[in-house]
């Protein structure tokens, strides 16, 4: 990623070139992301492609302000890390779920190094409600964050468990990979009808005070006060809300299968 467009990008999500990346800057941009780049994917049901090349990621969420799912926000994030200075390994996941873990790529997170040699940070712009700050990658104590109580975990393999308030939320390799060896996993969610993302629409990001979604045509505001619901009545306040709330035009509203396949 060139200068002008890691400017772009800075704008996008509303920060400036920090003189120094270090880890207070760091936290900034992490929180800056979340607060401005919606996870979604609206695109798998609007007929849009899903790619992880780099000058598409940065035309998807930089020119075209739209965002993505792990592979894409995450993707697209690192670009911008590295060419403010960060050294930057793209890390599998696999995500628990129904008591069990999902298959290999599930996930994509970043391991980060400052360009003071510090860290490495576990950084994830890319897993919805997730935590607000970066994780220190090598801590084992307990980490709080606005989210909650984070905890990193030592598994089999090398493997790293990350926890959220005691609950294992993914498993982590670390192991340094390249994004393309993400492109099986992800056009399998995007294609599958045994993916989740197939069978529903999200679009959700970090707020002042919460978080807000749409899932399906229904617009969610979630705060520490509490939660609530609003269905939007039509296509035409469905696009509104996707334009008002995340920046985000339609030419149609998303299409979703009636029915959940069976297993």
């Amino acid at each position: 990623m060139d200068d002008e467009m890691a400017a772009t990008y800075l704008e996008r999500i509303s920060a400036t070139r920090p003189p120094v990346l270090d880890a207070a800057a760091l936290r900034r941009l992490h929180r800056a992301h979340l607060m401005s780049v919606p996870f979604e994917n609206l695109s798998i049901h609007v007929g849009e492609a899903v790619s992880l090349g780099d000058d598409d990621l940065a035309d998807k969420i930089v020119r075209r302000r739209r965002g993505g799912f792990c592979y894409e926000l995450n993707g697209a994030f690192a670009l911008l890390l590295e060419a403010l200075g960060a050294t930057v390994a793209r890390l599998a996941a696999r995500v628990y779920g129904d008591g069990r873990m999902g298959p290999p790529f599930d996930h994509l997170a970043l391991a980060v190094r400052l360009p003071d040699g510090s860290g490495p940070w576990l950084v994830d712009v890319g897993f919805g409600d997730h935590s607000v700050y970066p994780l220190a990658l090598d801590s084992r104590s307990l980490q709080d964050d606005p989210a909650g109580q984070f905890a990193l975990a030592d598994v089999e393999d090398g493997d790293v468990d990350v926890l959220r308030n005691g609950r294992p939320r993914y498993r982590v390799e670390i192991r340094d990979r390249s994004l393309a060896d993400f492109v099986p996993t992800c056009w399998w969610q995007a294609t599958s009808p045994l993916s989740d993302f197939t069978q529903r629409t999200i679009c959700s990001r970090l707020t002042e005070t919460g978080r807000i979604s749409i899932s399906g045509r229904t617009l969610i505001r979630t705060t520490g006060a509490g939660r609530t619901e609003q269905e939007l009545a039509d296509e035409s306040a469905l696009l509104a809300a996707y334009g008002d709330h995340f920046g985000i035009t339609l030419d149609h509203a998303p299409a979703v299968p009636r029915a959940e396949p069976s297993a």
